[in-house]
């Protein structure tokens, strides 16, 4: 199995697919397997890697809770990048990944080409605070208490996931099962010491303000806990776009592939092609997001300055293909 090594974890990741690179981070109740809808697309013209938290087996599950605090998220994604020989990326995230990628923004931004962040905000806004901090104590104790059998039920019936049920119950049932086979160790600890000692993101207003990385933000409008915090962002981001999908609830990826999928096409494209947001004001798009995503037979990729993209006037910037397997897919 391949593995990337991180600070105190060795981390499962699978990749596919050439091109520019993407990197998709999975959220709290899911794993790599929730994105096969997103890496069975995408692959086809980008190269995506997937991997899986720490905590979430195959990846380590360590013991010492300490090491599952929400930096290790972010310097984790440093990691993928690091051994994986990456210097920039397209970043998608969902709820717990979607905030990691919105930290990694502000930590690397010169690693960070574009990014969407997905269902973030639980229990971030300021009268949610108290309830989640109880309830995520609460919770860390139940996964040791009554394991994951017990937990998947509750959670994938949860009035934020139940539309996934409605929608597509194949794909519910999935991801019960999915949910079943998660450590509840790991997921004990990343509910203690990661999803609950968080910063909130509104308290993070100011860094936001000055980062200007493209952002797509997408949330569900039945996804409550986060509405609001999403248009917080959406007013606070600089160069951020706010897709809010009808009808649908936190696993936006998993209730609405085929939307979801176009949307961060339609923004990965427009960053590529230097006109997200072209001409707002208060935002610049730097000649170094314009690319075209077609890739020669030897890897290379064309990079295209945005001033002279309408007459067709652009430059080879080779990279060298990994020495990893491109060809792997998501089980």
């Amino acid at each position: 199995m391949p593995y990337v090594e991180a600070a105190g974890a060795k981390l499962y990741f699978e990749e596919s697919g050439y091109g520019y690179p993407i990197i998709f981070i999975h959220e709290f109740a899911s794993d790599i397997r929730g994105w096969e809808a997103q890496v069975r697309y995408f692959s086809r013209s980008y190269r995506c890697i997937a991997y899986n938290a720490r905590g979430y087996p195959p990846s380590d599950v360590p013991e010492d809770a300490s090491l599952y605090l929400w930096q290790f998220a972010v310097d984790d994604i440093a990691a993928v990048m690091r051994d994986l020989n990456i210097e920039r990326a397209h970043l998608v995230g969902l709820s717990m990944g979607g905030y990691a990628a919105l930290q990694f923004g502000l930590r690397y931004p010169e690693k960070t080409s574009a990014m969407v962040a997905a269902s973030v905000g639980s229990g971030s806004h300021p009268s949610h605070r108290d309830a989640w901090l109880r309830e995520t104590s609460v919770l860390a104790r139940i996964f040791i208490e009554h394991g994951m059998v017990s937990m998947s039920e509750r959670i994938a019936r949860g009035p934020a996931r139940i539309q996934l049920k409605y929608k597509d119950q194949k794909s519910w049932r999935d991801f019960v099962v999915r949910l079943r086979q998660h450590s509840a160790l790991g997921m004990s600890n990343t509910m203690a010491r990661c999803q609950a000692l968080r910063p909130s993101l509104h308290d993070l207003h100011h860094q936001f303000s000055e980062m200007t990385v493209p952002v797509l933000l997408a949330v569900g409008d039945e996804d409550v806990r986060c509405l609001e915090t999403n248009l917080m962002l959406k007013s606070t981001l600089p160069n951020a776009g706010l897709w809010i999908c009808p009808n649908t609830g936190h696993a936006i990826n998993l209730e609405e592939p085929f939307a979801f999928n176009a949307q961060v096409e339609n923004f990965l494209s427009a960053v590529e092609r230097g006109c997200w947001r072209r001409g707002f004001p208060g935002t610049e798009v730097g000649p170094h997001l314009g690319w075209c995503r077609r890739t020669c037979r030897d890897n290379s990729s064309v990079q295209v300055d945005p001033e002279t993209a309408d007459a067709g006037v652009g430059c080879l910037h080779h990279s060298r293909p990994s020495s990893r397997s491109h060809s792997k897919s998501l089980s």
